[in-house]
């Protein structure tokens, strides 16, 4: 979809993706060289399906790219990013001590579980990069 603010966003009915945190970390996912935006970090994610809730669609998203089980996380809160027509919304999630991650499929070149403090060193998917401030507030005032 084409969006006034002059990008190209992907899913009709909108985005959900997957910020899960545990000890002080946060799971990336580093993209893809051939995938829109490549070769950057960012949350396991993509289009909603128009039947899918937020947390439906980033569930599957994050076990479709990432393979996170849907039961091996606690949803915390979602932040929205509102572009008139399109929104993309970020589950923050806790994740359980028995979580596994691996690539699943060609999207993703490897998963990492990165400090907090440590986000911002990454070359950061651009729309992640925008959203980050606000989504290390929301997870410092959760206290995690």
């Amino acid at each position: 979809m084409q969006c006034t603010c002059g990008s190209k966003h992907w899913g009709l009915h909108g985005a959900a993706g997957l910020l899960l945190v545990q000890n002080r970390k946060v799971l990336l996912q580093h993209r893809a060289p051939w995938v829109h935006n490549g070769d950057t970090w960012g949350i396991p994610g993509g289009a909603r399906d128009s039947h899918e809730t937020i947390l439906e669609a980033a569930a599957r998203e994050a076990h479709e790219e990432v393979g996170i089980e849907a039961n091996s996380f606690t949803p915390i809160t979602t932040h929205t990013v509102e572009h008139d027509l399109w929104q993309y919304n970020t589950v923050i999630a806790r994740a359980h001590e028995n979580i596994t991650t691996h690539e699943m499929n060609e999207e993703s070149l490897e998963v990492q579980w990165v400090p907090i403090e440590s986000v911002d060193e990454k070359n950061l998917h651009p729309s992640f990069e925008k959203a980050w401030p606000q989504l290390k507030a929301l997870l410092l005032e959760s206290g995690i």
